[in-house]
């Protein structure tokens, strides 16, 4: 009879324990969350360039037109712009020539001019205007291209993949750019980073047509302006003696590559 009673006993504990799970399983099935296919992680990525990959090309001369068409429409913009800021000192002098005084509006543009370009003067006058021509003038764009091929290896170069510096300008405060692998000790010079190709154009020209490292270039080109000649590369590559430590070989190199260049720099569309 004990054993009876320990049997039935057990068995109806055990009927208690089934019921309570199947309840459990049946009234709380929403508290489990199914599980959710999850995203994949995200994984790091080599910094995209914002120019072609011109070392993609199979065929150097491919390389050479590509790199040219790309560059030579911001070159040509940049001249323009140089262009329109010349017409206007060029009116300015023809008014003062003529006996007129320049309105508020010129001699506001004039001063915004002198600042852009690093011309301190007083007065506004003849003379003035006549010394600020000599920066406020176009490149010739041939010119332009070259270097920039030069300088950046046909557009291959860290510098110009990752700052889009296409004429190895330096800049002298830490972060302004991209520090140099083979910077010499000492030095705190870095590569400068530009933000879009148009503004290291820009760059690029204000640097030849402000700094005095390049005033024979400037002189060159007022001369032949004087004689009613339009400057060439070849005649204003001269003027680049102090671009590169390595002067005269520097020249020579910029010389040889425009002659050997001469069919890829000819505009085969309108641009």
């Amino acid at each position: 009879m004990k054993t009876g009673r320990i049997g039935s006993f057990t068995l109806a504990l055990a009927t208690v324990i089934v019921i309570t799970l199947i309840v459990r399983i049946g009234l709380i099935p929403s508290q489990v969350k199914a599980p959710v296919a999850s995203s994949p992680i995200p994984t790091n990525k080599e910094p995209v360039s914002l120019i072609p990959d011109f070392g993609s090309f199979d065929k150097v001369s491919d390389k050479k037109r590509a790199f040219f068409d790309y560059l030579r429409p911001v070159v040509n913009a940049e001249n323009r712009r140089i262009e329109n800021e010349r017409r206007t000192l060029q009116k300015a002098l023809d008014d003062l020539n003529s006996g007129h005084e320049l309105s508020e509006a010129e001699v506001y543009q004039i001063q915004l001019l002198m600042a852009k370009y690093q011309w301190k003067h007083n007065d506004i006058n003849t003379q003035s205007l006549h010394s600020l021509l000599e920066r406020v003038d176009t490149i010739p764009s041939s010119m332009v291209l070259i270097q920039a091929a030069n300088e950046t290896g046909w557009g291959t170069s860290r510098f110009v993949r990752e700052g889009l510096n296409f004429f190895g300008q330096w800049c002298f405060s830490k972060g302004c750019g991209l520090v140099p692998q083979s910077r010499v000790e000492g030095m705190n010079h870095e590569v400068a980073k530009f933000d879009s190709v148009q503004a290291s154009v820009a760059s690029y020209m204000r640097n030849i047509n402000t700094n005095a490292a390049y005033s024979l270039l400037r002189s060159i080109r007022t001369d032949l302006r004087s004689q009613d000649k339009e400057p060439t590369a070849e005649q204003l590559i001269y003027g680049l003696i102090n671009y590169s430590e390595r002067k005269e070989a520097y020249i020579d190199e910029l010389l040889e590559m425009l002659y050997h260049n001469q069919k890829y720099l000819v505009v085969t569309h309108a641009q």
